[in-house]
């Protein structure tokens, strides 16, 4: 999930503003995508941002546990869902329950969340990232980056591509491609 947002996209998504004038149609793509996110897909993100300590009720129940990582946003319940339909979609239903299951035995599902209660910055928006950086667009993500964004917001942008499948957990779904796209973002620099 590239931070790539420009400032105007992400002013006129914060006041639910209509998208700014002159966008291509990967950027206008990539906007309606985020503002279907700020009105609809945000609460699991606000939960664990503002009241991480709460999903604590989840920690005694595998089920509760279970429930809350299949279902906590649309997409990723819509993957899971085709996988359980017996769909291929780089998952199997093993790999899910060994998913949950890890959390569970580790007891981990509630100091995950603490990253959306510790950062303060907007994950959408550019870092400033000085040094060679690489973004694959899955297409799955919350947003698709288009590449002008991603050119601006990553000046020393070495490699950028859009695969055609797979989601915000993208090294769990196509770890393959995933893997393939890291040694091709850096061959270069070795």
């Amino acid at each position: 999930m590239p931070a790539t947002i420009p400032d105007n996209v992400a002013e006129a998504l914060k006041v639910g503003a209509p998208a700014p004038a002159g966008l291509s149609a990967d950027e206008k793509h990539a906007f309606d995508q985020l503002d279907y996110f700020y009105k609809h897909g945000l609460g699991y993100a606000l939960e664990m941002a503002n009241r991480p300590q709460t999903l604590y009720g989840i920690e005694d129940s595998p089920i509760g546990l279970a429930a809350w990582m299949l279902d906590h946003d649309a997409s990723s319940q819509a993957l899971i869902a085709r996988v359980f339909d017996g769909q291929s979609e780089g998952l199997s239903r093993d790999d899910i329950l060994d998913n949950v299951t890890l959390y569970w035995l580790t007891n981990t599902a509630i100091s995950s969340a603490r990253l959306y209660w510790e950062n303060k910055l907007n994950f959408f928006a550019p870092k400033h990232v000085a040094i060679a950086a690489a973004v694959s667009v899955f297409p799955d993500e919350i947003y698709a980056a288009p590449q002008s964004w991603t050119e601006k917001a990553y000046p020393k942008l070495i490699h950028y591509n859009r695969l055609p499948k797979g989601g915000h957990f993208a090294a769990w779904e196509q770890p393959q491609a995933f893997s393939d796209e890291v040694r091709t973002s850096f061959r270069s620099l070795r």
